[in-house]
């Protein structure tokens, strides 16, 4: 009885939860206040080749990707690139394009000595970032 008794209330949580109806080719909307930013390196930082980022967001939350829950998204690092051209489509993954897809809001990093640009996209489920786009500044450091 009291599983069957969880399993209803499990049930009745889960359904209470805001779902995004998206139709094919639509982006995830984001509330205009939303903001993803660095909190570890700051703009102009010395780093060594393998470094913390620190990710913070406000006004949103981080979830996993797959997960189908109302401004929420996973952070996306890009590495001496720019913003993708084409919103509509997803983050593309490679080693430019860094996904923390499990939610992570901090990972250890390494690049190359020199100077590197940093920015954030965070993108919905899909990978795909949200309308307005929640993107950082864009900062530079150098590796020694």
């Amino acid at each position: 009885m009291r599983k069957k008794i969880a399993l209803i209330l499990g049930a009745a949580l889960l359904a209470s939860l805001p779902v995004l109806a998206r139709t094919p080719g639509a982006r995830t909307p984001a509330p205009e206040n939303a903001q993803v930013y660095f909190i570890w390196p700051s703009d102009g930082m010395t780093v060594h080749h393998a470094f913390w980022v620190r990710m913070g967001l406000r006004n949103m939350g981080v979830a996993p990707k797959g997960t189908d829950i109302a401004n929420t998204g996973h952070h996306h690092l890009l590495i001496d690139v720019d913003l993708p051209e084409n919103m509509n489509e997803p983050i593309a993954s490679d080693r430019s394009h860094l996904h923390f897809g499990a939610g992570e809001t901090e990972a250890r990093v390494e690049l190359p000595p020199g100077r590197h640009t940093l920015q954030l996209v965070l993108a919905d489920k899909d990978h795909i970032p949200h309308d307005p786009p929640v993107v950082s500044k864009k900062i530079t450091v150098t590796v020694k």
